[in-house]
């Protein structure tokens, strides 16, 4: 349905002239009105929502194909992007972003947020992107030297004259998330002034008629935004009926899912379009659902035709093989290249330092943030594609000197979480360093237009050696990185403030390529089968039990657990991580969680289990609440060892069994039992289990160390839930 846009009236630009931050309905922003319609749904209002697409371009055909359908149905239909279509995929990337926008004119969206990732090839590619887009783009937040950079907002018109405003809000950790030497004059408000900017939006776009306010916020729910999250910004701000939410690629459901606060519905797809977001305003009522992309759905022929000459382009540029790998190089986010060192950080920051020497500089190490390193490599070939696909930025070479002290800083502030995901986290080469755990981050003053606070003292990390030798906070070190963390992007101020700091303009994707075929010979082997020891990291679990490893992928959720009182050891010095886990002990696991609440063990029937079996309460319990029938009539089986879909199966009973959407992807996905089907898509999609790779091994045995990350999740996300 075309729309056609006019300037609102000079009252409503003299009311933003007092508004904090640029304001709502400022010079630039527009109002559409809708032409009558017909049809089954006429007098309804959908709004199609996507977030966080991430150059998954083959989204577009189908969201505009479901666009039209509804639109000749009757309906009158926005759609709303909240941000995060430049970067992710080298169908966008090597455009810089341009792609997106070329795919989002076609598809049909009417109005879209920015998100931190459409600033990463610098503020004036995106001006230059988005110059050709036929939507308004909406960030009442961003400024640039002080003014609303884009649009604050815009006021859609059904044909039956209800109005809709939707403004958009940006992560003010785009500051430093985007590489600020490329956003200067750029700001993104603080915490504050995020929620007063949005009360101010609310009010003029009610002031301007609008029965309904929705928020197209690029913010998110990870605990790394605290303070700054869309809950944050509902619970301070009043008025705002639908929240659109990106950023931490989140599945949110408004109509399931305990994030929204009093009348604010908050909504979100996940990323890639994993989901299209439906919403439907009918006689006053807003409801909300998620529908599964698949391949199955109708594409619009225009849109898909573009997306396929971009995808065959691309393919022809970037898919011949120029490398293999015998092994998997790991980038996944937590655990993996934001929690800990992993084999794809050491064989990028090797690369950087063989580079920065070929190229006649001589350095002591490198480091590189691992919110840059984006995909993981699979045993096979090697393309450019999938490089490009590893560090998508079109990040280059950085130098810079650091004393020894400002060395210990970047590191400390980079750490800062640790084991929590941080993108700052450091992947290294040529430094052995350790971060203790259980020791606090003594946060200072935030640094200069960041989220992030430089360390009052170096608490938790140590550096053992730099360049093959003991390290001194006092020497000077020569040190490659990368463009974004030399300029302060993360955590990395102490890297901006280096009075040597320069570019050597050499793209990483092609040093890491140029490494592979030439240092390697083309043939990422054994060297590289396992993190090679470059950092420790230490916690309470590590120090107690024996058997539990550093830098694992359990043992974060292990010190969880016993920090927490959730698990205990097999003995004072054993935790038995690889311990296979048996029913007995799952189900009294979750009664723990659950509270241990009183039941009558005399209803139990079970021949297996004693009146007065540790276990018999928790079975009573597990049984009463519909998680198990037992593996017979008469026999519970309570030392039999659970296989992973099984204990997808308890979990997914003792949360009430919900409905399901979309599909298994795993490449074992036929191996997954007909009854353990939406257990274990329920159980991935909220991040209680996970596969390796993209193997989930459902008859695989389940051992203690997957019950510790259950019940550090489960545990997690009721904490969460009771604060809100």
């Amino acid at each position: 349905m075309k729309k056609s846009y006019k300037l609102l009236s000079l009252l409503l630009v003299f009311m933003m002239v007092f508004s904090l931050m640029g304001g709502a309905l400022a010079e630039g922003a527009v109002t559409t009105t809708a032409p009558a319609a017909t049809g089954e749904m006429a007098g309804q209002i959908v709004i199609l929502h996507t977030n966080d697409v991430h150059g998954a371009i083959t989204g577009y055909a189908k969201v505009a194909a479901l666009k039209d359908a509804y639109e000749a149905k009757g309906a009158y239909v926005l759609l709303l992007d909240a941000g995060d279509y430049s970067q992710g995929t080298v169908y966008v990337s090597s455009t810089k972003g341009a792609n997106a926008v070329t795919l989002m004119n076609l598809a049909g969206y009417d109005a879209a947020a920015l998100g931190n990732h459409e600033f990463d090839y610098g503020f004036a590619q995106l001006k230059t992107n988005l110059s050709s887009a036929k939507f308004p783009i909406l960030a009442a937040n961003v400024l640039y030297n002080g003014s609303v950079a884009f649009k604050a907002d815009a006021v859609f018109t059904a044909p039956d004259g209800t109005k809709i405003g939707v403004f958009g809000l940006d992560t003010p950790e785009t500051a430093t998330k985007a590489n600020p030497a490329m956003i200067k004059g750029v700001t993104f408000g603080t915490d504050a002034q995020l929620v007063s900017t949005a009360a101010a939006e609310v009010k003029a776009l009610k002031a301007a008629g609008a029965k309904y306010i929705v928020c197209l916020g690029h913010l998110g729910v990870d605990g790394e935004s605290a303070g700054h999250e869309s809950v944050d910004v509902i619970k301070a701000v009043s008025g705002i009926d639908l929240f659109i939410d990106g950023h931490s690629h989140t599945v949110i459901d408004g109509m399931k899912n305990d994030y929204g606060t009093g009348s604010t519905m908050i909504v979100s797809t996940g990323t890639a379009f994993k989901n299209i977001g439906v919403v439907t305003i009918k006689d006053g009522k807003i409801a909300s659902s998620l529908l599964p992309v698949t391949d199955s759905m109708t594409s619009d022929a225009a849109v898909k035709a573009k997306a396929d000459e971009i995808t065959a382009k691309i393919d022809a540029e970037y898919g011949a093989k120029f490398a293999t790998t015998s092994v998997t190089l790991n980038a996944n986010k937590d655990p993996g290249v934001r929690t800990m060192e992993t084999n794809m950080g050491d064989i990028i920051t090797d690369a950087l330092v063989w580079k920065a020497e070929k190229e006649g500089v001589s350095v002591d190490a490198a480091v590189t943030n691992g919110g840059g390193i984006r995909a993981t490599i699979k045993a096979g070939d090697i393309t450019k594609k999938d490089i490009n696909t590893v560090l998508p930025f079109g990040n280059t070479l950085s130098i810079v000197k650091v004393t020894g002290k400002g060395l210990l800083e970047a590191l400390e502030a980079s750490t800062y979480c640790t084991p929590t995901a941080v993108g700052g986290f450091p992947q290294v080469a040529g430094i052995k360093f350790t971060i203790d755990t259980t020791k606090a981050f003594d946060a200072g003053a935030k640094y200069p237009g960041s989220t992030y606070s430089a360390p009052k003292t170096i608490n938790r990390v140590s550096i053992q050696s730099v360049g093959g030798k003991t390290f001194s906070p006092t020497a000077t070190y020569t040190i490659v990185t990368n463009n974004f963390t030399a300029a302060g992007g993360d955590t990395y101020y102490a890297f901006a403030a280096s009075p040597i700091n320069y570019d050597l303009g050499i793209p990483m994707d092609e040093a890491v390529m140029e490494y592979i075929t030439t240092a390697l010979k083309g043939s990422v082997s054994g060297a590289y089968a396992a993190p090679q020891g470059r950092i420790t990291v230490l916690c309470s679990a590590c120090k107690t039990f024996s058997d539990v490893v550093s830098n694992s992928w359990y043992d974060g959720y292990v010190k969880y657990c016993v920090d927490n009182k959730l698990m205990s050891g097999t003995s004072a010095t054993t935790f038995a991580p690889m311990k296979t886990m048996d029913r007995a002990t799952f189900v009294t696991m979750l009664y723990a969680l659950a509270g241990s609440p009183a039941v009558d063990v005399g209803t139990l029937k079970f021949t297996d289990v004693a009146p007065t079996a540790w276990y018999a309460k928790a079975v009573a319990w597990a049984v009463g609440k519909g998680i198990t029938s037992g593996l017979t009539d008469t026999t519970f089986g309570p030392a039999v060892t659970m296989s992973r879909q099984q204990m997808a199966v308890f979990m997914y009973k003792n949360a009430g069994a919900p409905a399901v959407t979309g599909e298994l992807t795993f490449s074992d996905k036929t191996a997954v039992s007909a009854w353990a089907v939406d257990a274990v898509n329920y159980c991935t999609a909220n991040k209680l289990m996970s596969a390796s790779g993209d193997v989930f091994n459902p008859t695989g045995n389940a051992n203690r160390a997957m019950g510790a990350v259950v019940l550090t999740q489960l545990h997690k996300t009721a904490a969460a839930a009771a604060t809100k």
